[in-house]
């Protein structure tokens, strides 16, 4: 099922992302994007669970370290 636009112009979801049933319109749907509180706890709960994750290196691994020095510079 194709995305609606909004008047902003941006896409609106038509089905709820966890069990594929019609997302009712934000004004009337204090869960949306999705279609009730329940797939909305769902999702959130593989957020929490890590199933989704974020593409690149986690935080706090040392991937931001700089590299280490040279003893000739410390001279």
């Amino acid at each position: 099922m194709p995305a609606r636009v909004s008047a902003r112009g941006h896409a609106v979801p038509s089905a709820c992302a966890i069990c594929g049933k019609p997302v009712p319109p934000r004004p009337a749907n204090p869960s949306f994007p999705f279609c009730c509180a329940r797939c909305r706890l769902i999702d959130l709960g593989k957020w929490l669970g890590e199933e989704y994750r974020i593409a690149g290196p986690r935080a706090g691994d040392g991937a931001e370290q700089p590299p280490p020095r040279d003893e000739e510079e410390d001279a």
